[in-house]
């Protein structure tokens, strides 16, 4: 390899350690804007994993690790949590590369980071000799006495801290049984959000991205019903086990019912002509309103029967 084409490798892993590192610590450190900013950290790792190659990508998220390994001062769960985002961008320029079609790409790549973040998990709890549902609840508990004391820092009123410190308890022993959905739905909407910010990042510098075509075209398999149905009607009749496992798996597919909805409301803004400004506000009540995300939600289900967007046999699912 030339000089001046080792110099300027060089330069691009510097500076995609520098950004992957900048992003990292605003999530690290900023609460609330730095948890939402967590989501972007795959995005530098997946443009210098296309720009640099194979080696070149690696050698960014092994820098980025070993600097978010620096500044934590040690390894926890809240540092495995940063490693998994950074193979998801490794993953991804691996699938983009192969020119996968879109639902492998998503499924293997949340698939792949979910898996890590299992074996990581399992070999922590075996070097801690602490059982693994131990070490998610003591995990989760610290993360619900932090964000009670972030609650009276930012002057939530008493009565309303008061009633959450009563909750605590029942708040964790939810959380801890439904973590492995909690865990997949994060990984995916992670994966889906990073996907539709590269594709005018490395169409923009001509980098490889697959032809997926218009993706507010695309609609999930309509068989995939039948397992809301399924896992709708263990939580209102079974117990034990398997109504946790019919909850759990509820929350994964309402994640695929959410992609579907927003990709109607994307097909309907591009349908009228929203104004940019105009969709970027909707996305971000979204984003935030709750209410908004089950209407979301309900759309996607609902165009299963109803075809809001009158997609012909012709239009491939994968869009």
């Amino acid at each position: 390899m030339p000089p001046v084409a080792t110099a300027n490798a060089v330069r691009d892993i510097v500076r995609g350690v520098a950004i992957t590192g900048g992003v990292f610590a605003l999530a690290a450190f900023i609460p609330i804007v730095g948890f939402m900013s967590a989501v972007f950290i795959p995005l530098p790792v997946l443009f210098y994993r296309l720009k640099l190659g194979r080696h070149g990508g690696l050698t960014v998220a092994l820098l980025s690790a070993l600097l978010m390994l620096l500044v934590i001062g040690g390894v926890s769960i809240d540092l495995w949590f940063f490693f998994e985002l950074l193979v998801i961008g490794l993953v991804l320029g691996e699938m983009f590369e192969l020119n996968m079609p879109l639902e492998p790409t998503v499924l293997f790549t949340a698939g792949t980071a979910f898996l890590c973040g299992l074996a990581v998990l399992m070999v922590s709890s075996l070097a801690s000799g602490t059982g693994v549902i131990d070490l998610v609840t003591g995990y989760v508990g610290r993360n619900l006495e932090l964000t009670l004391a972030l609650y009276k820092r930012m002057g939530v009123s008493p009565e309303n801290v008061d009633l959450l410190a009563r909750s605590l308890d029942r708040i964790r022993y939810v959380l801890v049984r439904l973590l492995p959905s909690l865990a997949i739905m994060s990984t995916l909407l992670v994966v889906w959000a990073n996907l539709l910010l590269a594709r005018p990042l490395l169409a923009a510098r001509r980098l490889p991205f697959p032809a997926y075509g218009p993706l507010n075209r695309w609609r999930s398999p309509e068989h995939l019903v039948w397992g809301i149905i399924a896992c709708g009607v263990m939580v209102a009749f079974a117990g034990g086990a398997l109504k946790l496992l019919g909850l759990n798996g509820l929350l994964v597919l309402l994640v695929v019912y959410f992609f579907q909805g927003i990709a109607i409301v994307a097909f309907f803004f591009e349908k009228k002509g929203f104004p940019r400004l105009l969709r970027v506000f909707i996305y971000s009540l979204v984003a935030v309103q709750q209410m908004l995300v089950l209407l979301v939600i309900a759309l996607g289900l609902f165009d299963t029967w109803f075809n809001f967007r009158k997609l012909g046999s012709q239009d491939p699912g994968t869009a």
